[in-house]
C-alpha cells in the first residue's frame, strides 16, 4: 500500500441506513473536492452540497466537509461525503472518486495511515478496533481509555524503568577504571525489584483487559442426558439448544455468547460422551475432543440422581486433555439427591446446580470469572490484547536473565543486551518498533472505511 496516493471508501455499514458517508483521505482530495462538488468546501465546517457526476448532474445532495492535514484523522487532506445511505449511491460516490483520480481503501488503511502519520501508536490503533467490536458496556469503556493513551503511557513508563535500568548497567560498562563496582551496587539490585513489580501491575491492567476483549472459552461435557443443553439454555437465558428426553439429541457443536460483569464467555455445548454411539453421534465426541483441546475450561456435567459418586467422569478422566482445568457440576440438585463432597486435595472444583431452576447458576459464574482471574470493572482497566500480554511476557522474561547475569556473572554486556530485548518486546505494544507483517496482520482485521 502506498502512502503518497489518495483512498476512497464508505465509512459506514453496507446495507441501507438513512446517512450513508463517503470517506476519501489524501493528496488529491482538495482536487476531489473540487470537482465533485464545484469547490472545496472550507476547512472543518459542515456544508450543503450537491455531489456531482462526470456531466455535472447530481449523484446525491448532502453534507460536506474538508479537514486539511495535519489536522484530520489520517494525518492527511481528508474529505467526507454525508449523503444517503442507499448501496446504489454510496457506490456512485465511490466510483465518481475513483474517476477522478484515487483508490479503493484496504481494510484498516484509514487508521493504518494515521499510525504511520503519527496521530496515534499501534496499541491506539487497536483500541479503534476494539470500541467498534465491543460487545458490553464494560470493553467499550476499556477500549476508550486504550484510545486516549492510558494502556500506552503505562507501558511508556514501565519502558522509561527499562530504560533508566539499562543506562546504570551500560555506565558500569563505560566507566571500567572506577573503583567502585556498580553491577555490585545495591541501588542496581532495587532497581530490578522496582522493574518487577512495574511489571507485575501493568500485567495485571493488561489481563484483565484481554479477559474484557476475548473472554474465555468454555465446553460443556458429558454423558447423554446429564442436563448439558438445559445448562447451556440457562446460561444463555433462553432455549439456544434442543432438550428432549432422547439420549444422543446433541449431535454438533452448539455455541453461544453469554456476559459475566462485562467478560465474555464463549460457551460450547457438545455431544454426549458414550461408547458405541451411531457414526453421526461419534463424529460428534470427536468434535466435543477437539473443541476441549481448545478450551479455557471444561464443564463436566454430573447427573446427580443417576450417578450420585460422578463415576462418568472417572470413566471419562483419561480422555479428557490433561492441560485444560475441568469443573464437575453436579446437576439436578433440586431433585434432593445427596452431593458428595469435594476432593480439596486431587479432584476438581464441584458446584451444585439446577438447570431446571437456576439454583446454583450465580455460584458458576462466580467460579468462572474466579479461574479467569477476572475481576469486576470499577473504571480503572484498560483494553489490551493477547498480543500485548505475549510482548510484556517477553520483556518480564528478558528482564529475569538480566537479573540471573548480572547475580551469576557480573557481565555487564550481557545484562545490558537482555535490558535491550526487553526495550524492544515493550515497543512492539506501542509500534516503535515493528514489522510490515505485523502491521499487515492488525490492520487486516479492520472494517473497510476505517
Amino acid at each position: 500500500m502506498s502512502r503518497t496516493d489518495t483512498i476512497v471508501a464508505p465509512a459506514t455499514p453496507p446495507g441501507r441506513g438513512g446517512i450513508g458517508i463517503v470517506r476519501v483521505s489524501g493528496p488529491k482530495a482538495p482536487e476531489i473536492a473540487a470537482v465533485l462538488l464545484g469547490d472545496l468546501p472550507p476547512a472543518r465546517t459542515a456544508r450543503f452540497a450537491r455531489f456531482l457526476d462526470a456531466c455535472a448532474e447530481p449523484i446525491d445532495a448532502g453534507l460536506a466537509l474538508f479537514f486539511p492535514a495535519p489536522h484530520s484523522y489520517t494525518g492527511e487532506h481528508v474529505l467526507e461525503l454525508h449523503g444517503h445511505g442507499g448501496p446504489a449511491v454510496l457506490e456512485a460516490l465511490v466510483a465518481r472518486v475513483l474517476d477522478i483520480g484515487a483508490r479503493r481503501a484496504q481494510p484498516g488503511e484509514f487508521t493504518l495511515r494515521a499510525f504511520l502519520n503519527g496521530k496515534l501508536d499501534l496499541a491506539q490503533a487497536e483500541a479503534i478496533a476494539d470500541l467498534i467490536d465491543a460487545g458490553s458496556r464494560e470493553a467499550a469503556r476499556a477500549a476508550v481509555r486504550s484510545l486516549q493513551g492510558e494502556f500506552s503511557a503505562m507501558v511508556h513508563g514501565l519502558t522509561e524503568a527499562v530504560i533508566d535500568t539499562r543506562a546504570h548497567v551500560e555506565a558500569a560498562i563505560d566507566f571500567p577504571e572506577e573503583e567502585i563496582d556498580f553491577l555490585a551496587d545495591r541501588q542496581l539490585q532495587e532497581r530490578f525489584q522496582a522493574l518487577a513489580e512495574h511489571f507485575s501491575a501493568v500485567e495485571q491492567t493488561a489481563r484483565q483487559g484481554a479477559l474484557l476483549r476475548e473472554g474465555m472459552t468454555v465446553v460443556i461435557a458429558g454423558r447423554p442426558n446429564a442436563g448439558k443443553s438445559s445448562l447451556l439454555n440457562r446460561l444463555a437465558g433462553y432455549d439456544a439448544a434442543i432438550v428432549t428426553p432422547i439420549a444422543g439429541t446433541t449431535r454438533d457443536i452448539v455455541r453461544e455468547k453469554i456476559n459475566i460483569d462485562g467478560m465474555p464467555v464463549h460457551v460450547l455445548d457438545t455431544a454426549g460422551l458414550r461408547e458405541n454411539a451411531d457414526p453421526v453421534e461419534t463424529e460428534g465426541i470427536r468434535r466435543a475432543h477437539e473443541q476441549m483441546r481448545r478450551a479455557d475450561r471444561v464443564l463436566f456435567v454430573i447427573d446427580l440422581l443417576d450417578d450420585p459418586d460422578a463415576r462418568a467422569y472417572e470413566a471419562e478422566k483419561a480422555r479428557l486433555p490433561h492441560d485444560v482445568p475441568v469443573t464437575l457440576v453436579l446437576n439436578k440438585s433440586d431433585l434432593g439427591a445427596p452431593i458428595p463432597l469435594a476432593d480439596t486435595v486431587a479432584g476438581p472444583p464441584r458446584i451444585a446446580v439446577s438447570a431446571l431452576t437456576g439454583s446454583g447458576l450465580d455460584r458458576l459464574r462466580v467460579h468462572l470469572k474466579t479461574c479467569m482471574g477476572f475481576q469486576s470493572i470499577e473504571g480503572g482497566t484498560v483494553s489490551a490484547r493477547q498480543r500485548h500480554m505475549d510482548a510484556l511476557l517477553r520483556a518480564r522474561r528478558h528482564v529475569t536473565d538480566a537479573q540471573r547475569q548480572l547475580r551469576d556473572s557480573r557481565a555487564g554486556e550481557l545484562v545490558a543486551e537482555e535490558l535491550r530485548g526487553a526495550q524492544r518486546a515493550l515497543n512492539e505494544i506501542t509500534g516503535e518498533f515493528t514489522s510490515d507483517d505485523l502491521l499487515g496482520r492488525i490492520f487486516g482485521s479492520f472494517c473497510i472505511g476505517k
